[in-house]
C-alpha cells in the first residue's frame, strides 16, 4: 500500500510530507483549493506525462516521492526482481521535473524510463477518475473492465502477445514467399550454370598442367632434336663428349696423383663433375623418353584449353578463377535452398502460433461469458442501491468474423443498460443521462474494485452528480472497500467524507505574494467542522454541526496520521 508521499515545489505546493495508513482516507477542501493536486503528483511518480508548468513559480525543479509497502504485493516484488531492481519490503518511486521541462524518474534509486514506472504502477495503484463515466462510452474500456473482473488480465495479455506473434510470423511468411518467387528464376539460372561447371569437371591444377603439356606438345620436334644433340655432347655418341673427356682427365690425373699428394682436391672435383654429368645425362634421357610427337594428344589438350577459356569468357572471369567461381555459385544455391527450408519452418511456426492464439482466445471467451453474468447481476444490485431501482444492466458479447478477430480475442464487448422496466437494453451512450451515467460508472467501479488485486484504489470525485441518501450509500460502499484495501477518495459529499477512517483537508494560503496549498490531517473536532461546512456551505450553523456529529458518530473516532510540512 501507499505509505508516504512527499511533494516539493509542485504546482502550488511548496513542501508536503504525508504519511498514509490502511483504510479509507477522504480528501476534502474548498473549491479551487487543489484537492486533486496530491493525486496528480502521485500520478507523476506512476509515469504520467509532465511539463515545466508542473514546477512551482520561483522554483527550479519539482520533486515527488512515493513510498509503498510491498509485503502484501507479491506481483510487484516479482516484477522488481525480474527487472534487477532492488526489492525488499519497500519500494520508492521518485520523479523530478525541471523548469526547462526535463524529467527524470527513479525506482528504488535507479534511473528508470517512464514506461517501467507505468508498468510497475499497474501493480500498486488503480485510479478511478472523476471522468471515469466518459470512458464508459468506449467499448475498449468495457472489455478491460470485464477482463479485470474475471481475473483474466494475464490471459488477455497472453492473447494479445500470441496474436502479435502470429501476425508477425504471417507477415514474415508472406514477405518470404514473395521473395521466394523472385528467387525462383535465380535458382534456375544457378542450377544451369552449376550443372555446366559440374560437367566441365575442372580438376585442381589442371589448367596449369594443360598449359605446360600444350607447350611441350607444340614444340616436341625442336625439343627432341635439341635434346639428342645435347645428349651427344654430354655422354652419348661415338665422338668426343663431356663424359669421355672427363674420363680421360681422370685417367691422367690418376698417374699424376701417384707422384704427388697435392692433387687430391683436383681428383675429388673431377670425380664430382663426372657424377653430375652422368646424372644430367640420365635426367635428360628420361625426359626425352617422355617427349613424343603426338598430334592427336596435342589436339585434345588444345580443345580442352579452348573450352576452359570459352567458359571463362562466358562468365566474364579469368580462366584461373573458374574453380572459385564454381564454389561461389554452389554456396549461393545452397543458401537459396536453405531459404526454402526456412520458409517451410516459418509456415509451421505461423500455423502453431495461430493454433495457440485460438486456444487462448477460446479460453478467454469462456471466462468472459462466465464473468459477464456475474458482473451484470452485481452491477444491477449496486444500481438499485443507488436509486436506479428499475435499471437493468447487461453485457453483450458479440462474436467477431474471422477477419475481425485480433489482439483482443474473438468477440466485441459492450455494456448495455435499460433504465426503465419494459425497455430493451441499449448501449450506454444512447440511453443513459449524465446523472445516470455517473451512477452506473460508480456502481461498476465499486464492483470491479472488489475484485481488484491492486492494493491502493483512488477515487477522484466519482460521487459527482449524487447526493443525500445515495451519497451515504456510496460512502458506506467505499468504507467497506477500505476494510479490505487502501482507499483514497477525493470528495465534496459530506455523506462520503463522514465514512472515512481518516480525513485530509486541503486549503490555500497566501504567503509572500504566493498562493500555496496545504494538506492537513483533521482531528475529531476539525472533522466535525469540515463535515458541517460541506453540509451547509460558508455559514456553519449549530444545526449543521449537530448534523455533522450525528454523521460522524456512525464510525469510530479516527486516529491522526503523522503529518510533516
Amino acid at each position: 500500500m501507499l505509505t508516504q508521499i512527499i511533494i516539493r515545489n509542485y504546482a502550488i505546493v511548496e513542501a508536503l510530507e504525508l504519511d498514509l495508513r490502511q483504510g479509507m482516507t477522504v480528501v476534502s477542501g474548498e473549491t479551487g483549493a487543489g484537492k486533486s493536486i496530491m493525486l496528480d503528483a502521485l500520478g507523476l511518480t506512476l509515469g504520467a506525462r509532465a511539463d515545466s508548468d508542473a514546477v512551482r513559480d520561483s522554483a527550479e525543479r519539482a520533486e515527488i516521492i512515493a513510498t509503498f509497502d510491498l509485503r502484501d504485493i507479491p506481483d510487484a516484488r516479482q516484477w522488481l526482481n525480474s527487472h534487477d531492481l532492488d526489492c525488499e519490503d519497500e519500494c520508492i518511486l521518485k520523479r523530478v521535473i525541471t523548469r526547462e521541462g526535463r524529467s527524470r524518474s527513479y525506482i528504488n534509486g535507479q534511473p528508470s524510463p517512464l514506461a517501467l514506472l507505468r508498468e510497475l504502477g499497474g501493480y500498486l495503484i488503480d485510479i478511478h477518475g472523476q471522468h471515469e463515466h466518459q470512458r464508459l462510452l468506449k467499448k475498449d474500456h468495457h472489455r478491460n473492465l470485464l477482463d479485470d473482473f474475471a481475473g483474466q488480465r494475464e490471459l488477455a495479455s497472453q492473447v494479445r502477445q500470441r496474436y502479435q506473434q502470429w501476425h508477425r510470423l504471417t507477415r514474415q511468411l508472406r514477405e518470404q514467399t514473395e521473395l521466394s518467387r523472385e528467387q525462383s528464376a535465380r535458382v534456375q539460372l544457378l542450377s544451369y550454370q552449376i550443372e555446366e561447371l559440374d560437367q566441365l569437371a575442372l580438376a585442381e591444377g589442371e589448367l596449369e598442367q594443360l598449359g605446360q603439356e600444350q607447350k611441350t606438345l607444340a614444340n616436341a620436334s625442336e625439343i627432341l632434336a635439341g635434346g639428342h644433340q645435347l645428349l651427344g655432347l654430354t655422354c652419348e655418341g661415338d665422338g668426343q663428349h663431356c663424359l669421355g673427356l672427363l674420363n680421360h682427365c681422370q685417367s691422367l690425373l690418376t698417374d699424376l696423383s701417384a707422384q704427388t699428394d697435392a692433387l687430391g682436391p683436383v681428383v675429388d672435383l673431377l670425380s664430382s663433375a663426372q657424377i653430375q654429368v652422368e646424372e644430367a645425362g640420365s635426367e635428360l634421357r628420361h625426359y626425352l623418353d617422355r617427349v613424343e610427337l603426338n598430334p592427336e594428344r596435342q589436339q585434345q589438350v588444345e580443345e580442352r584449353l579452348s573450352l576452359l577459356y570459352e567458359v571463362a569468357r562466358k562468365h566474364r572471369i579469368q580462366p584461373k578463377e573458374i574453380a572459385a567461381f564454381h564454389h561461389r555459385l554452389q554456396q549461393e544455391l545452397n543458401a537459396l535452398q536453405r531459404n526454402d527450408d526456412e520458409l517451410e519452418q516459418l509456415a509451421e511456426q505461423a500455423e502453431y502460433a495461430r493454433d495457440r492464439y485460438q486456444q487462448l482466445a477460446d479460453r478467454l471467451s469462456a471466462a468472459r461469458q462466465r464473468a459477464a453474468g456475474k458482473l451484470s447481476k452485481a452491477v444491477d444490485k449496486q444500481l438499485h442501491s443507488l436509486g436506479m431501482t428499475a435499471a437493468h444492466f447487461e453485457i453483450a458479447l458479440r462474436p467477431l468474423q474471422a477477419e475481425q478477430q485480433g489482439l483482443h480475442g474473438l468477440e466485441e464487448t459492450e455494456f448495455l443498460i435499460s433504465a426503465n422496466k419494459g425497455q430493451q437494453a441499449r448501449p450506454l451512450a444512447k440511453v443513459a443521462s449524465g446523472g445516470e451515467l455517473s451512477r452506473i460508472s460508480l456502481a461498476i467501479q465499486v464492483i470491479t474494485a472488489q475484485t481488484s488485486t491492486t492494493p491502493t484504489l483512488i477515487f477522484d470525485e466519482v460521487d459527482v452528480g449524487i447526493g443525500g441518501a445515495i451519497a451515504e450509500v456510496v460512502g458506506r460502499l467505499l468504507r467497506e472497500l477500505g476494510e479490505r484495501t487502501q482507499i483514497l477518495c477525493v470528495t465534496h459529499q459530506p455523506q462520503v467524507a463522514s465514512q472515512g477512517h481518516q480525513h485530509l483537508f486541503v486549503s490555500k494560503q497566501a504567503k509572500r505574494n504566493q498562493t500555496l496549498t496545504r494538506i492537513a490531517q483533521l482531528d475529531t473536532d476539525q472533522r466535525v467542522h469540515e463535515v458541517a461546512r460541506m453540509l451547509g456551505g460558508i455559514d456553519i450553523t449549530e444545526r449543521s454541526i449537530e448534523h455533522a456529529r450525528e454523521m460522524l458518530n456512525i464510525i469510530s473516532p479516527p486516529q491522526p496520521a503523522q503529518l510533516h510540512g
